[in-house]
């Protein structure tokens, strides 16, 4: 019988707990979204962050910790990156934003349609779900259809929210779900919606909201492709998780499956907000009548700048191989952690996007978003 391994001394989190009581009044949930403490174990964790510095952070409580989140992915370089930061203090010296768009607009346009095998022209947004929208809202105009096929989480988006409160019926009826991995179930979306499906998106490494992650099957993007073209669909990649990380071109120059276009964000700045739609002009130009898409903050010069300094490091330090090599250490070493310690962890996903489940279910935990039980 394997000898349990000892729990560490519990943490200090008085001050963290303390500022969660006061954040309930302020804040629907205390915490917005995914971070709100019911999705980690409230009382034992932490939830109110003081800085961070490479890779680790620390709590208003002294606590450090290294950081296996990554700010949900973005921080591919670690917390407070010198030349990025510094690059983006000069920026910021000069003014960022303005009505007009700055040279550095052309100049990340270009970087991205060169990096990306879809790329042929860009649209520059702020957020994942910024990206993925204005992608489905293009295919949708560029198409004439209406319904999407959707594979995994693509932001909070009213065709695509995993909660669906506030949207009405009519919207969630336009949206079709198929399971990755399995042809057959996006070839019957397909034969029970003839000529209405506009788009298939799905991101090419399996990714559902906090589940397991699953690498592409062989072949298997290829024939996703293969079924959205044969039915006049437009193929999304979502490569907000994936771009910058599996390969500095994305999954798809990973796996060599080019899609229509993609949506990429997360890991091309390193923290700072800034994301955006990459690929077929011949979509994408239903943006200069047919669509619209603007905001405000959409042309801010300094994520720009921090994007463009990030990836010249990504290049030079060739740090997608690093990541690859890093983490497949580290899944190595984390089997032989589990196989010591007799938890019931069990372990997916790629060497850069490990994913870990602990399958002791635990019951009587009041699931937030309607369930029975769930796995931690």
């Amino acid at each position: 019988m394997k000898k349990p391994v000892e729990s560490a001394p519990k943490l200090e989190l008085s001050k963290s707990m303390s500022m969660l009581e006061d954040a309930y009044r302020l804040t629907p949930g205390g915490v917005g979204g995914i971070r709100r403490p019911y999705n980690f174990v409230v009382g034992e964790y932490p939830v109110f962050i003081t800085h961070g510095r490479g890779g680790h952070i620390f709590d208003v409580d002294g606590n450090e910790y290294i950081d296996m989140l990554c700010a949900y992915g973005p921080i591919i370089l670690g917390y407070v990156e010198p030349e990025i930061n510094e690059a983006v203090k000069a920026r910021m010296d000069e003014g960022f934003c303005f009505s007009l768009v700055q040279p550095v607009q052309n100049e990340l346009e270009e970087r991205l349609a060169e990096v990306l095998p879809c790329g042929e022209q860009t649209i520059i947004v702020k957020t994942g779900s910024d990206a993925t929208n204005a992608a489905v809202r293009a295919a949708r105009a560029y198409t004439g259809r209406d319904k999407v096929a959707r594979c995994g989480y693509h932001g909070w988006g009213d065709w695509c929210v995993e909660v669906p409160g506030g949207v009405p019926q009519a919207v969630r009826d336009l949206t079709k779900e198929f399971h990755y991995g399995d042809v057959a179930d996006l070839e019957r979306v397909f034969a029970e919606n003839p000529g209405e499906i506009a788009t298939v998106i799905i991101t090419p490494v399996g990714h559902p909201m906090a589940a397991p992650i699953i690498p592409p099957p062989a072949g298997y993007l290829e024939k996703v492709k293969e079924v959205a073209h044969k039915n006049g669909a437009v193929l999304i990649f979502d490569e907000i998780r994936t771009g910058f990380r599996v390969a500095m071109g994305g999954a798809q120059q990973r796996y060599g499956v080019t899609p229509d276009l993609t949506t990429v964000g997360k890991a091309m700045a390193n923290g700072y907000p800034i994301a955006a739609v990459v690929g077929k002009r011949e979509i994408l130009s239903v943006y200069e009548k047919l669509a619209f898409l603007s905001s405000t903050f959409f042309p801010n010069s300094l994520e720009m700048v921090a994007a463009m300094k990030c990836m010249d490091i990504l290049e030079r330090e060739d740090v997608q191989n690093v990541i690859w090599e890093r983490g497949t250490r580290f899944l190595e070493r984390l089997d032989e952690i589990v196989a010591a310690s007799g938890v019931p962890v069990t372990k997916s996903g790629i060497p850069p996007m490990p994913f870990l489940t602990f399958d002791e279910i635990r019951t009587g935990f009041r699931v937030a978003m309607g369930g029975a039980s769930e796995r931690y």
